[in-house]
């Protein structure tokens, strides 16, 4: 469309001043930065000056700059006025009308107006155009800005990315409730910054002193990426100076990294506990899951859902989730495309239990990577039921691998624990076999099969804080049970992505340990929990309960923190367990012999059947020994 066309469509007031305006700006500078330019050149006689031609260079320079703007869509809505792509595009066209200017006057015997106009002229011109838009958005800005009367004035803390982009937001909604009024941070360098003229006002130590100043209110906690005794003393800190304390969410639970007034929530113990911005190779991802068949099961539960939600960002082929729990596959639809109608092939009612169910669903659908994650996981109730470990984590997570083997996937996920190192427990036996199950499977399947190991997550269904949470609603007591245990916490949006990530890059049959950080003292929750209550809220410690650990592990004894491929993942050889030593666990007898049988599958070398063929493989003969027989259906 051409630019007479596109003024001849625009037929209301608002469409014409969007058009019109900027090119009558641009229009409007070159002649004022010619003119200045021969005005100087000829020291203001006005009568040696060339007027003509310099009226002539002007309505040449308009006409270039209307063509030239035109291809690069200056006046064509592409750009908003005043941003940093209009502002390109204008040097570009300025920079073309000069260099056209410059070739014209030089080719011509009696140059018309001296060189050195063209030059200064558009240079003159080019900042004009750049100084009125400069102002106009300023002007815009400053009509968007929240009312400073009904707002509530804030401190951000942060002056880096998350920050800076928090207070642009915040500065750009007239209906914000924030209004920021400064900026804290602990970085020197960042003393006398201002952004969007508001200006750095020290760091912690300086927050009473700032609030004070400011007639601020609140402090907005906006760092994406920090250890949680930084939030913990920013937060007291800000507490003790009489003021309020809100946090943003970490980028990891901002799938689409942007953050406004309306993502600004009162601070949960997650914040407290830190926050741990996990560096995700984008391409590697992309590589093994787009345009993929992927399977998830478990997808109901907190680490099945989530990764649901992140692996449909990836644009696989087809995502099919599997579990059998109903209202979970509901849940997890609904939040996923914000409607559940339930009846979409995405959603596959099953239980791992039945073998013959998960190999007829794997043989139709044939998915090509797999992530395991269905599990019984609550440990003192394992602890009363051992054979139903055995049934649903062993021999289901079996039944998994045989059917993934079966339809050659390229790629198996078994989501493990941190209580399969060093095991104590039913569930840490449970899960430490399905490490070695997955091993083996490495030896014998086409595709690569792999753990992934990490710890607590926070959030999770019948976690401790939730459980926590629950007794705090109550009026207490809190239960703990002992003033000295830790555990591993990270959130399910990080643990999932390291997930993701490490299938990208984990090789045959090992385990990848994921990294959790520092223990955290699960007293020292249940005190940051309790003193966000409404009233006091009393702590009881009741003693370890069977199978429970003072202290979890991440790696089991003979494993090394070797991270060769990524800072935030290590890989551990896993021994291979032939699937015929699990074939041959009784569920149903007594709960002593079953947890007896368990551990010996974890610690003792593994037995091979009278008679069967032995095939060692390249690499460590204890890690890379495979059994090959008939297994027997169950």
């Amino acid at each position: 469309m051409s630019f007479a066309a596109l003024i001849r469509q625009s037929d209301t007031p608002a469409t014409r001043t969007r058009v019109l305006g900027p090119w009558l700006v641009d229009a409007g500078a070159w002649a004022l930065g010619l003119g200045a330019a021969v005005f100087a050149r000829y020291d203001g006689d006005l009568v040696a000056a060339p007027m003509t031609a310099t009226v002539a260079a002007v309505a040449v320079a308009v006409v270039l700059h209307t063509v030239i703007g035109h291809q690069q869509f200056l006046y064509r809505g592409r750009y908003g006025f005043g941003t940093f792509e209009e502002v390109r595009a204008v040097f570009t066209t300025a920079l073309a009308v000069v260099l056209v200017l410059f070739a014209i006057d030089l080719a011509m015997p009696a140059r018309p107006v001296p060189l050195s106009v063209t030059v200064v002229g558009g240079s003159v011109a080019l900042i004009a155009m750049c100084a009125v838009r400069y102002v106009r958005r300023l002007q815009h800005e400053r009509r968007l800005r929240p009312d400073a009367l009904r707002g509530t004035p804030v401190l951000l803390f942060g002056a880096g990315a998350a920050g800076q982009r928090l207070l642009r937001s915040l500065l750009q909604d007239p209906n914000s409730q924030y209004v920021p009024v400064g900026l804290i941070d602990d970085d020197p360098g960042k003393r006398h910054l201002r952004v969007n003229g508001i200006a750095v006002r020290g760091d912690r130590n300086d927050i009473a002193e700032a609030l004070a100043s400011t007639g601020a209110r609140t402090v907005i906690f906006a760092v994406a990426n920090v250890d949680g005794e930084i939030i913990r003393e920013v937060r007291r800190r800000t507490l003790d100076a009489g003021a309020s304390f809100k946090v943003v969410p970490s980028f990891t639970e901002l799938l689409d990294g942007t953050v406004s007034a309306s993502d600004v929530r009162d601070v949960n113990i997650a914040d407290l506990l830190g926050r741990h911005q996990v560096d995700t190779d984008l391409d590697a991802i992309a590589g093994y899951l787009k345009g993929k068949r992927v399977l998830v099961t478990g997808a109901g539960g907190s680490i099945g859902s989530e990764l649901c939600r992140q692996l449909h960002r990836f644009a696989p082929a087809e995502l099919m989730m599997l579990d059998r729990d109903e209202s979970a596959l509901h849940a997890v639809q609904l939040s996923i495309h914000g409607r559940a109608l339930l009846d979409s092939p995405e959603l596959i009612l099953a239980d791992l239990r039945d073998a013959d169910g998960i190999a007829a669903i794997f043989a139709e659908r044939r998915p090509q990577v797999v992530f395991h994650a269905a599990a019984l996981k609550h440990l003192s109730l394992l602890e009363n039921h051992p054979g139903e470990a055995v049934k649903s984590n062993v021999w289901g997570t079996q039944t998994v691998l045989e059917a993934s083997a079966a339809v050659g996937v390229e790629r198996f996920v078994n989501i493990s624990t941190d209580k399969a190192a060093n095991p104590s427990s039913v569930l840490g036996y449970s899960k430490r076999i399905t490490e070695r199950l997955t091993a083996h499977a490495a030896t014998t399947g086409d595709g690569t099969y792999l753990s992934v190991r990490f710890g607590n997550v926070l959030g999770s269904r019948g976690s401790v804080l939730t459980a926590f949470a629950a007794q705090i609603a109550a009026g207490g007591p809190v239960t703990v049970t002992d003033p000295d245990v830790t555990r591993y916490f990270m959130t399910v949006q990080e643990a999932v992505q390291l997930v993701i990530q490490a299938a990208a890059i984990g090789r045959d049959g090992e385990a990848l340990v994921l990294e959790m950080g520092r223990p955290v003292r699960i007293a020292q929750v249940a005190r940051q929990m309790a003193e966000q209550a409404d009233r006091p809220v009393e702590i009881v410690y009741t003693g370890l309960r069977p199978g429970e650990k003072l202290h979890e592990d991440l790696f089991g004894e003979g494993e090394e923190d070797v991270r060769p491929l990524h800072p935030l993942i290590s890989h551990v050889a896993v021994p291979a367990l032939n699937p015929y030593e699990v074939q041959i666990l009784a569920p149903y007898a007594e709960s002593g012999r079953i947890v007896q049988s368990l551990k010996g599958l974890c610690t003792g070398p593994a037995r091979v059947p009278v008679g069967a063929h032995i095939a060692r493989q390249a690499g460590p003969a204890d890690l890379r020994e495979t059994v090959v027989l008939r297994v027997p259906n169950r």
